[in-house]
């Protein structure tokens, strides 16, 4: 990451304490999944990552400065045309409305940056995410840090050792990212987060 949108340099960071987010605990409130479902939104993956991460790089009224520098950026496009970075957009009116992008090693996803310009986008390009990384056999969604946006959902801090361990045992997964899954088994996926361990989670 870098410190601003100007600066030069870019960091690695290993936090004492990695936010995670279990793929087979994932809370999908009852009336998100209402909305995902209501088609409020048209969901896309890898459909146009370059302008999923210029809009997380934009600077906004709640979070004034970035940490994603040009270099970054251009890295990330790379990554992408590679086949190693992905995005899910989501839009209303043919506009890009929200969306995410994240790095993706065997069956480990470092998920990068979000944004969302409309009530929700955000929260359901995370929703499709997560379908599909469990229909792709990942076992490992790494958020770096947590917010009470991704709390929500499910995600904790676990300790640096316990997430090396973690991330040593996902990198040889064989996992892979469809863009494109069956619909059908789409749906099935994001109706099966709801319901966690024959439990229905609270909301």
């Amino acid at each position: 990451m870098a410190e601003s949108r100007d600066s030069k340099a870019l960091h690695w960071l290993d936090p004492e304490n990695r936010g995670i987010l279990p793929l087979d605990k994932f809370h999908l409130p009852r009336s998100l999944l209402k909305t995902v479902r209501g088609n409020k939104f048209n969901v896309t993956a890898d459909a146009d990552f370059a302008a999923t991460i210029a809009a997380c790089a934009q600077s906004r009224s709640n979070r004034p400065e970035t940490w994603i520098n040009k270099e970054l950026e251009r890295l990330f496009i790379e990554l992408h045309q590679l086949g190693f970075a992905h995005s899910v957009e989501t839009w209303k009116d043919g506009q890009l409305v929200g969306g995410l992008y994240g790095a993706c090693m065997g069956g480990a996803f470092f998920g990068e940056s979000m944004f969302s310009t409309e009530t929700d986008a955000s929260k359901v390009a995370l929703v499709h995410l997560v379908a599909r990384l469990r229909l792709g056999g990942f076992v490992l969604l790494d958020t770096q840090f947590i917010t009470s946006h991704l709390s929500r959902f499910g995600a904790s801090e676990i300790p640096r050792a316990e997430y090396h361990s973690l991330l040593a045992d996902a990198v040889e997964v064989p996992a892979r990212f469809n863009a494109n899954p069956d619909l059908a088994a789409l749906q099935a996926e994001i109706t099966a987060m709801r319901i966690q361990e024959h439990r229905i989670v609270p909301d």
